[in-house]
Parts: structure tokens; C-alpha cells; sequence
């Protein structure tokens, strides 16, 4: 699997801790180094529906995936925590 900075990916996994879901889309900002004989990490931003910035994490190259050509867009509601 190739993954090209600055183009949009996948989430293969929920991340929980930024209320993200399996499917959401990002941009790559950067990869990382992973500590040795470890996997590199991959800084992801995500945008709401309207291209505003919402979330800037990291996660592993491994849960993110390149969009495809039989994929189509869908929206969900970011739900907000307390």
C-alpha cells in the first residue's frame, strides 16, 4: 500500500479519543518514524463538510488506507463530547 502526502486517506479503525470513525476521510500531513523495529506513524488532519479544520492527530501508517475509485462520500454527525 502506498500513501502520498498531502492527498486524502482512510480510517481503517475508530480512533476514540478524537471521535473519529472507520471510513472518515483525512488528509496525510506527514509520516513519521516508528521506534526501531517499529511501524511509522502518519499525522492526519481531518475536515468537517464545509473544509474547516476540526482534528489533527497521529496514528499508524497500518490504519489508514488510500481512497478508491468505488467509494463515494457519505456524512455523519460529529457528536460532541459532555
Amino acid at each position: 500500500m502506498s500513501l502520498t502526502l498531502y492527498e486524502e486517506v482512510v480510517l481503517r479503525v475508530d480512533v476514540p479519543a478524537d471521535n473519529l470513525k472507520a471510513g472518515d476521510v483525512a488528509r496525510l500531513v506527514d509520516i513519521v518514524p516508528g521506534l526501531p523495529g517499529g511501524e511509522e506513524g502518519a499525522v492526519i488532519e481531518v475536515f468537517n463538510a464545509l473544509g474547516h479544520s476540526i482534528c489533527v492527530t497521529s496514528v499508524r501508517v497500518s490504519q489508514l488506507e488510500p481512497l478508491r475509485e468505488d467509494e463515494v462520500f457519505t456524512v455523519r454527525r460529529l457528536a460532541r463530547a459532555g
